[in-house]
Order: structure tokens, then sequence, then C-alpha cells
């Protein structure tokens, strides 16, 4: 792939494509970290760090493996372990690095191994036949989606917080009624092409 085609793989999947408000993958984890900017924001580095290391890993694994010994109906098994995997890691890499971002995170590393959004960024790299670097592109634009996605909802939810609404909608309800006014604005970049 050019440069040109990568830049456009990049911005499709952190805009038009994008994981959450327009797929609709990884939305138990996106409603879960929405809560706080900043908590949103380090579940969006984890998430982009193992989507980015799970790309690169699965498509490993599909090539060297899957494909050559005509094991493509593994692929879900195979890259939930990768996945799994690469969680586990990624958490080894915080816990020892990172610390006040690792104690901060809490929760969300379980919530990361649980994320269908990083699956499907696999699933779709190997099925869209992506090579090794768009792949990793594709993996890490994606989290980097994701990212954008939870910390613009987080935003949105900290001003609700003060907004006038019915007593009906507190709660759980104006939170998915924003997710899908917001999920509306990123659709409308599924019109957005590069000549």
């Amino acid at each position: 792939m050019s440069f040109f085609q990568l830049f456009a793989l990049a911005v499709g999947a952190i805009l038009a494509e994008n994981l959450v408000l327009v797929r609709v993958l990884g939305v138990c984890s996106f409603l879960e970290a929405s809560n706080d900017i900043k908590t949103g924001a380090g579940m969006g580095i984890a998430v982009t760090f193992v989507m980015g290391l799970s790309s690169m890993a699965t498509y490993l694994v599909n090539f060297f493996l899957l494909a050559p010994f005509q094991l493509q109906y593994l692929e879900t098994v195979a890259y939930i372990l990768v996945i799994v995997g690469m969680v586990h890691l990624a958490e080894l890499f915080f816990r020892r690095y990172t610390p006040t971002l690792y104690s901060s995170l809490g929760i969300c590393f379980p919530l990361v191994t649980a994320n269908c959004a990083i699956l499907g960024t696999a699933l779709l790299g190997t099925q869209n036949g992506y090579g090794f670097v768009a792949s990793v592109v594709y993996g890490v634009c994606s989290g980097l989606g994701y990212t954008l996605a939870v910390i613009l909802f987080a935003g949105i939810r900290r001003r609700l917080e003060f907004a006038e609404y019915p007593k009906s909608f507190e709660g759980a309800p104006i939170a998915l009624v924003t997710a899908g006014l917001l999920a509306l604005c990123f659709m409308g970049f599924a019109g957005l092409r590069f000549w």
C-alpha cells in the first residue's frame, strides 16, 4: 500500500468506520469508561496499545500458521487467545512502567480483555486482506478512533450533569440517546472520500 492509501485507511478507521459509533463494537467498555475524561483517556490508551499489538500478532498468526495449514476456521479462537495474551502483556507493561496510569485504569484491563472491538479489528483486518503494515495501521487507528469517541462522550456526559432533561431520562437513557446522537455525527463521515 502507498502512503496515501495508508493515510486514507487511517482516517477511515478513526472517523468514517469508527468501531464504537459506526460499527457498534465495544459499546459496554465505551459506556463504562466514559464517566470521566481521565478514565476514558486511560482506557483509550490501553485499547489503542492492545489493538496495535494484537493486530500485529493476529496478522502473523494468520499468515504463518492459519493460512498455510488451511486452519482459517480456527481464526476466532486463535485471535481470542492472542488478544488475551496481548492484554496480559499490556497490563504487565503498564504496571511496571506507568504505575500511576495503571492504578487509575482500575477495572479497565478486564474490560479491554472482553472488548469485542479488539477482536473485530483483528477479524476485519484479515477479512479485508490487509498486509502487515496496513493491518497495524488499521489496528492503531481503530484504537485512536475508540479513544476519540470515549473522550468526546465523556466530555458530553460531563456537560449533561448540568443539563435539564426529563426525570425519566436520568442515567442510562440519556447516555444512550447521547451516544446515538454522537453516532449520527460520526456516520456523517461515511461519505468522506480521498481522490
